[in-house]
């Protein structure tokens, strides 16, 4: 019965962000495709699947037994946001499946995201702004609004990968995949405003710097990641006119993508070494992960289209870096329930 309680409060409190770990790890699985690692990818892409489908059964349970929680959620600034995780793991699980040649499984995969993306990109804005007043709605202004951002160029990057393989259809995904590149542009610089408005407004406490900010260069990193396979659908007459437009912008968001990493590790710095907040296990974690692996595969994948080795060796470097981030998190996410039930009790009145 103890043990029902704690599943029965786990489902409960389940964040609407939890699709971040497929997220991460559906991203690395891509990365070690590109680097040749056909054994490592195919286990992360299980590891992904899996888990895809555990939490949508966690989410279904939760959205039927705690309907209140699921609508609070909807409802608030800080966590409704986490929902478009949703979109971003099923579309890169499904750009994973792609690379597999499991194509029909990816358009179904893109058929549920882009009809998740389109549903939750009205109803989630409407309900915070209609529920929350402009001074609340610019507090919660974090790194975890950049995921609309990312859920948008998800389907970007997954459209424009079935593309080639269609023989119907293919013009519409083409569009479909322009389009949400071209949104998922100007909700960076709307979501960048936002965030910018809040560090600016209202001070800035460690605890508050959490690891969701780094979506914001992870955002950046998908856009270049979009951009490049949008530049490779062939044929297609919306690229006739606008391929050397989506290539320089593609460029721009890589370099300041790039930019934007050492004042994110210095802001980890500030955090944990400074004010010396103890860096534990938490589900934001994979929010960090994510952000290195797409940065990786971004700037491969860039490297590659527009002939730059430079960014082709930093892609490769990154990729590393990312699967050990990767395997670092998985482990302490392993450990982190045994660190709770080891803590000594704390004596009365404490």
């Amino acid at each position: 019965m103890k043990w029902g309680g704690r599943v029965v409060g786990a489902v409960e409190r389940l964040a609407p962000g939890s699709f971040a770990f497929v997220m991460a790890t559906g991203i690395v699985s891509v990365a070690a495709a590109y680097e040749g690692w056909p054994v490592i990818s195919a286990v992360l892409l299980w590891i992904a699947a899996i888990s895809f489908a555990v939490l949508v059964v966690l989410n279904i349970v939760r959205a039927v037994r705690h309907r209140r929680a699921v609508l609070s959620d909807l409802r608030s600034p800080a966590r409704s946001f986490g929902w478009f995780t949703f979109v971003a793991g099923t579309s890169v699980v499904a750009t994973r499946l792609d690379m597999a040649h499991q194509t029909r499984v990816a358009l179904i995969g893109l058929a549920v995201a882009a009809l998740a993306w389109l549903v939750l990109g009205y109803a989630i804005p409407a309900l915070c702004w209609s529920t929350a007043g402009i001074t609340p709605l610019v507090r919660s202004a974090d790194g975890s609004w950049f995921v609309w951002v990312v859920a948008s160029q998800s389907v970007a990057v997954l459209g424009a990968s079935v593309e080639p393989s269609l023989t119907t259809g293919r013009h519409a995904v083409a569009l479909l995949s322009f389009a949400c590149w071209a949104v998922g542009v100007f909700l960076y610089a709307a979501t960048a405003v936002a965030v910018a408005l809040r560090l600016i407004s209202f001070a800035l406490d460690p605890i508050d710097l959490t690891a969701p900010y780094w979506v914001g260069m992870g955002a950046t990193a998908i856009t270049v990641v979009a951009g490049s396979t949008v530049m490779g659908m062939v044929g297609t007459p919306i690229l006739t006119t606008t391929h050397d437009f989506v290539a320089g912008l593609t460029v721009l968001f890589w370099a300041f993508g790039t930019w934007l990493i050492p004042p994110l590790i210095l802001a980890g710095y500030w955090r944990h070494v400074h004010h010396r907040v103890p860096l534990r296990y938490e589900t934001g974690l994979w929010s960090i992960v994510f952000p290195l692996g797409m940065y990786g595969v971004g700037s491969h994948a860039l490297g590659e289209r527009e002939g730059l080795p430079l960014l082709t060796g930093i892609g490769h470097i990154e990729i590393f870096v990312a699967l050990a981030a990767w395997l670092a998190t998985f482990l302490a996410m392993l450990w982190a329930p045994w660190r709770v039930q080891k803590a000594p009790a704390q004596p009365p009145g404490r």
